[in-house]
């Protein structure tokens, strides 16, 4: 991988000015990220997909599952971003009803650098 690559700069969106966060959903602290957790968690296609959408696409601070606008059911889709929070790739906190997601761009980077530009340049088989 090419060192352009490597210091890619990912960035999240600020929060809403005067907006009181929530706080996180449980999830792995910074150095307890394992890598076969995260590599398992990437493994399935639409949830190395939401990874990407977030990292390249992100307009919010933190984006709802309804924003990936993927057709499967509620059901399927919390198991996936559940998968994905506890292996430490998304970070969640839930606004009344509804959970939203961001990636864990400063953790991943420190724990995994470069993981976040390939999973950045990776694209669909199908495409």
């Amino acid at each position: 991988m090419s060192e352009a690559a490597l210091t890619r700069d990912f960035r999240i969106p600020p929060p809403p000015p005067g907006v009181q966060l929530p706080e996180p959903l449980p999830e792995p602290a910074r150095d307890e990220i394992r890598l076969e957790a995260v590599m398992a968690a990437l493994s399935d296609p639409l949830r190395i997909g939401v990874v990407r959408k977030l990292l390249l696409e992100a307009v919010d601070f933190d984006h709802t599952c309804t924003w990936f606008e993927l057709d499967r059911p509620k059901s399927s889709l919390t198991h996936h971003f559940r998968t994905l929070r506890e292996a430490g790739l998304v970070r969640q906190r839930q606004y009344g009803p509804s959970r939203r997601n961001q990636v864990r761009i400063e953790d991943l980077q420190a724990r995994f650098p470069g993981l976040l530009a390939l999973i950045a340049d990776w694209t669909p088989a199908c495409e």
